[in-house]
């Protein structure tokens, strides 16, 4: 399908895109590498009036050692955090997961940003940086603001930044514990994931079982209190709302979980 008419408006710096975003309100919406915004426009799931393409705004692509945690820019690109020796050090299971997202060609043009901000629970980086426990910082008319990740995703495409704020910088702890491992099932490569998982430690994210990204909170308990790993992975798809859709109904998504889920810590176990 082709997208409703809109009017086309490049930010050159954060600063001019906020004006930007202000001035045409609800009416405008920010494009960063569109494969997460354009979809939605061509079915007129999104119409917005004002596109603010900030693809060019190169100050926030980045991934820089903070210390005690890398800060990285949101348009930098899946394919960037892919190659970053500095993620394959530090943050391993960022940079494998962003290798394994869409394509090539998603790669070289979607954002962490852009994932992010787009709020979708099928996605996978939303789930990783939720296993991170990463730290959000968003700029607006009124400042900077900084969310944990916990308290960003709030419903199906719904996060918590204002309309006139743009995601600025995802800030990850260095995580204490090493092992890691991220699993997904899909039809084909391309496709988004029917389920996912991420886990880092003994945190648990999941992709696709619900309407925002979720922690396997069931499991990370039973894994704190000391049961082995197949006996919490059971627990995997407890305090989830798995969807039904044409690729897979709920309980084979809950089922796929509690599978993955236990490859996953497995897998963790052996880094």
């Amino acid at each position: 399908m082709i997208p409703a008419t809109f009017t086309y408006r490049r930010a050159e710096s954060v600063d001019q895109a906020i004006e930007l975003v202000a001035e045409h309100g609800d009416e405008a919406k920010l494009l960063a590498g569109g494969h997460s915004l354009l979809p939605l426009m061509k079915l007129r799931l999104a119409v917005p009036e004002v596109l603010v393409d900030i693809g060019r705004i190169r100050d926030l692509s980045y991934v820089r050692d903070g210390g005690d945690h890398i800060a990285i820019g949101a348009l930098t690109r899946h394919a960037e955090l892919e190659r970053s020796e500095l993620l394959s050090r530090e943050l391993p299971l960022l940079a494998y997961s962003a290798g394994q997202v869409g394509d090539p060609q998603v790669r070289h043009r979607g954002t962490i940003g852009g994932s992010l901000a787009h709020g979708d629970p099928a996605s996978d980086l939303p789930a990783v940086v939720l296993a991170l426990d990463a730290t959000l910082v968003a700029r607006g008319p009124n400042g900077t603001r900084e969310f944990p990740v916990s308290e960003f995703f709030q419903g199906l495409w719904e996060t918590a930044l204002e309309p006139d704020e743009l995601l600025t910088e995802i800030r990850i702890p260095k995580p204490a514990a090493s092992g890691w491992s991220f699993q997904k099932f899909t039809k084909r490569a391309i496709d988004w994931a029917i389920v996912g998982v991420a886990v880092q430690g003994d945190a648990v994210a999941l992709i696709n079982m619900g309407a925002t990204p979720l922690r396997a909170t069931a499991v990370e308990q039973a894994l704190a209190a000391g049961t082995p790993v197949p006996e919490a992975a059971r627990l995997a798809a407890e305090g989830t709302e798995a969807p039904g859709d044409l690729n897979a109904g709920p309980a084979y998504r809950e089922h796929l979980t509690r599978v993955l889920v236990r490859r996953a810590l497995e897998e963790a176990r052996t880094r």
